[in-house]
């Protein structure tokens, strides 16, 4: 499925960002950490240059655990100036801490300020203005749970004096990747206007059953998995009473109905991919790396 989204102001956004960039001193670049790979954004590894980077993997209360840390691990490179670490809005005392000593650990400062100039970057609808309010201990920026929310670049002063520019999210003109493509597009990062529910949702649907077919059974109640992913379709449209006239089943619905489900968590903690350079085996972490483990494994 090709999706090219890519409204207007996205092409201001990317212009102002690239204007702005000189005169920070860390990159705070938060991705989806049920979807890491497709989250990162190539334009912004383009326009930060040799910036250093703090790399965030928000959501991660709904991805899958071990696969976080490996994605982890597969970001974390201290000798080019870049860690990542995973949180959840759930834990807004530790959020606070963790993001802003890593972005002070990387930060150097222009001579003549002490408090450090961090720029916050994502794609759309991938948790940047939470994270930005949970950093503020107040609301600061409009959040919503579909894409393009935040419009223009919002200044926003810590109480430790730290200065965050908030921007909009951006995505790049064009995806080659079609993986890529259907994971933003089951995870939310386009609108559901610009989507095809049925397609996108037999992409998730063969991912879910080839790596968490016991999540399937356990929320649609099947005593047995089905053969693919459009027999899966099917029976959840069955088992959630989704009937058109005649009894037959209504896979838009179905559809909806799954992608529903995954993006809320209801299905379960879910990565859609894993880091294609690490094994699948998480490496010994260093003993100072433990503090960027996912949240419940701290």
């Amino acid at each position: 499925m090709s999706i090219q989204w890519y409204p207007g102001h996205m092409t201001k956004a990317r212009r102002l960002i690239a204007e702005a960039m000189p005169g920070q001193d860390v990159v705070l670049e938060v991705l989806d950490a049920r979807m890491p790979g497709a989250s990162e954004n190539p334009s912004i590894e383009e326009l930060r240059g040799g910036k250093p980077c703090v790399k965030v993997l928000t959501k991660s209360d709904l991805a899958d655990p071990e696969v976080t840390r490996l994605w982890i691990a597969h970001f974390d490179d201290p000798a080019r100036g870049v860690r990542a670490l995973a949180i959840s809005s759930e834990r807004a005392a530790d959020v606070r801490s963790r993001v802003a000593d890593a972005c002070s650990a990387l930060a150097k400062p222009t001579r003549g300020r002490t408090h450090a100039k961090v720029f916050v970057v994502g794609i759309p609808n991938v948790g940047k203005s939470t994270l930005i309010n949970t950093l503020a201990q107040r609301s600061v920026t409009k959040v919503g749970d579909e894409p393009a929310v935040t419009k223009a670049i919002q200044l926003v002063t810590l109480k430790n004096g730290m200065q965050l520019s908030d921007n909009p999210g951006i995505l790049w003109p064009k995806i080659e990747d079609e993986g890529d493509t259907n994971r933003l597009a089951f995870g939310g990062a386009f609108p559901d206007s610009a989507i095809d529910f049925e397609s996108v949702a037999l992409f998730g649907a063969d991912i879910l059953l080839e790596s968490y077919p016991q999540l399937l059974l356990k929320r649609y109640k099947m005593p047995t998995l089905p053969e693919s992913p459009e027999a899966l379709l099917m029976e959840i449209g069955r088992r959630r009473g989704c009937l058109r006239a005649g009894g037959v089943i209504d896979r838009h619905k179905a559809a909806d109905i799954l992608i529903h489900d995954f993006r809320t968590g209801a299905l379960g903690r879910i990565t859609l991919e894993r880091p294609a350079r690490v094994s699948d085996e998480a490496p010994a972490l260093p003993v100072d790396f433990a503090s960027s483990a996912p949240d419940d494994e701290q």
